[in-house]
């Protein structure tokens, strides 16, 4: 069995449940899968002393689960005050209109699409709810409106799909781009280096405690990728799911699909930059 402390990132065992620090609790979606890894992670995000609370990503259209958050927060003694969507999947973004409907408060994302209230989100904005202040970090990549919100005063970052707590992201082509996505991971990188944020509260998967080591290896690991396949190009490889029998023939079968999209990204991201 392998040390959790040996792994990228240092993730915490076992799928997060509950409080993780002292502004941030989880309430796990139903919904586990090989995409899904245990499930959507929901988060619950306020101060300690406040009775106003944050929710980030209600997650799929379950109405068991929306009911677990709401009550998740009464017992922590808060009312849930808005809503925020790191991106417009249905496993993070499908639940929040009902969600909205069960707790009164807005929905807030970059997607005008998505929002129901007045205010989106953008580059720069700053959240403040019960004197809970959420950073808003543009990270599209994964898809074109993905964000994360970082949370200075735990020295965290909440990075829906861009980060996750186990194994690595897809890049969604169309929607997603490998250009956008590298630097997504660049600027939460920064965060960790001039920010001093340490962890990671992800999407999907555990909590990972060393964000720099994770960022590093989610570099490291599209570096790889990225070179796998312009080899494989090289070799007469043409089309997206060529290429994925040849770079990803280790990889469970269930995960060619997704695994094709990133292809797809990575083949225009070489096309683009003149390197096939």
């Amino acid at each position: 069995m392998t040390d959790a402390a040996a792994l990228p990132g240092r993730p915490r065992g076992g799928a997060p449940g509950g409080q993780v620090s002292s502004r941030a609790h989880c309430v796990l979606a139903p919904n586990p899968s090989p995409m899904t890894l245990d499930g959507t992670n929901t988060w619950i995000v306020a101060e300690p002393d406040s009775p106003l609370a944050v929710v980030i990503d209600p997650g799929p259209l379950d109405d068991a689960h929306l009911h677990r958050v709401v009550d998740a927060a009464e017992r922590l003694g808060k009312r849930v005050a808005l809503t925020l969507l790191t991106h417009g999947h249905p496993d993070h973004a499908e639940g929040a209109a009902r969600f909205a409907e069960l707790t009164g408060s807005p929905v807030r994302a970059l997607d005008p699409a998505l929002r129901l209230g007045d205010e989106g989100l953008g580059a720069g904005d700053v959240v403040a709810t019960g004197g809970l202040e959420l950073r808003v970090v543009p990270t599209p990549g994964h898809t074109a409106d993905s964000l994360s919100f970082h949370l200075p005063a735990d020295a965290a970052v909440l990075t829906g799909d861009t980060v996750l707590g186990r194994g690595t992201t897809v890049v969604a082509h169309p929607d997603g781009r490998l250009g956008d996505y590298l630097d997504s991971l660049r600027a939460l990188r920064s965060l960790t280096v001039d920010d001093g944020v340490g962890r990671v509260l992800p999407g999907h998967g555990p909590v990972l405690d060393d964000a720099q080591g994770a960022i590093d290896f989610y570099l490291a690991h599209r570096a790889k990728r990225l070179a796998q396949v312009e080899t494989a190009v090289e070799q007469g490889h043409r089309t997206a799911a060529e290429v994925v029998a040849q770079v990803y023939a280790d990889v469970d079968r269930s995960l060619w699909p997704a695994a094709e999209l990133s292809v797809r990204a990575q083949l225009d991201y070489l096309f683009e930059h003149g390197l096939v």
